[in-house]
């Protein structure tokens, strides 16, 4: 059983780290050791309301990791991920296809939702979910069940993020997007790791992180922000497709008579710094 990042990016801000760091430059490197992740968000048509909700996990509050905090599911990426992304023809970039597979089989075990596997019946999902935190390989899996295919090409990419700062664990987390799977049965977080889950739009998780209902991370906070500029997942597919896919590692600076946390302004989030003092980090 995988250890997982929830899709969470943590910032531990010391004093080593620079005041200003230029943009150009803080897209470009890699932080040495950071563990491969990815994280997925999956949308479905509300039944009240205009705007897709979005399938959302609360982590405990005894994680040492953005404990309490709410969260899209994911992890870290496993080594049989890269397998899994071979044996489905992503052999040439097996890193974007190791984080699908890795996006897919933690929101499989974090939430029970089996997205992108078609073959896969709702009376099947809770069988496959135990075996796989139970630590069997999702190749063996596969293989046990013919050979059978996931549906990696149906995950959206719209986003990379990692930080480089002074921090024990850095994830270089791939973001994904999908539309929902229909399912008839009920979702529930694996209570080692979370101890809630909910569906709610990007507007919605932005007003109840305003009111101080629930917790977000800057990365979720940016991305949530994101995603609350459109409507649907046809609508967000769209718009990822008018932006690349760049390393993004928040930098400070000195803006406006204070300090804040920046991303770059050209990859789509609407808004791209916060104060420093107003900004959660993990």
């Amino acid at each position: 059983m995988t250890r997982r990042c929830g899709g969470v990016i943590a910032f531990n801000m010391s004093q080593d780290v620079p005041p200003s760091v230029p943009p150009a430059a803080a897209a470009a490197v890699l932080p040495d050791g950071a563990i491969p992740a990815a994280t997925l968000v999956i949308m479905r048509p509300p039944e009240r309301g205009t705007s897709d909700e979005i399938l959302m996990v609360k982590r405990s509050t005894t994680m040492a990791f953005a404990a309490g905090a709410v969260v899209f599911p994911g992890g870290r990426v496993d080594p049989d991920d890269y397998l899994v992304a071979r044996q489905h023809g992503f052999a040439a970039d097996e890193a974007d296809g190791a984080a699908r597979v890795a996006a897919l089989r933690e929101t499989l075990e974090e939430t029970g939702l089996a997205v992108g596997w078609p073959t896969l019946a709702d009376d099947e999902v809770a069988a496959v979910r135990q075996a796989l935190l139970g630590g069997t390989l999702l190749s063996d899996i596969l293989a046990a069940r013919g050979d059978e295919r996931i549906a990696l090409e149906s995950l959206v990419p719209f986003a990379r993020w990692c930080p480089n700062f002074k921090e024990a664990r850095t994830f270089d987390t791939r973001f994904y997007a999908v539309a929902a799977p229909p399912h008839s049965h009920e979702l529930t977080v694996e209570e080692a790791e979370h101890s809630h889950i909910f569906w709610a739009s990007a507007q919605d998780t932005l007003a109840m992180a305003d009111r101080g209902d629930v917790s977000v991370i800057f990365p979720t906070r940016r991305n949530l922000e994101r995603l609350a500029q459109v409507a649907d997942f046809s609508s967000f597919s769209a718009h990822s497709g008018q932006f690349p896919v760049e390393l993004i590692t928040p930098w400070i600076e000195e803006r406006d008579g204070g300090t804040h946390l920046c991303i770059p302004a050209h990859l789509g989030y609407p808004i791209t710094s916060e104060r420093f003092d107003r900004v959660r980090r993990g």
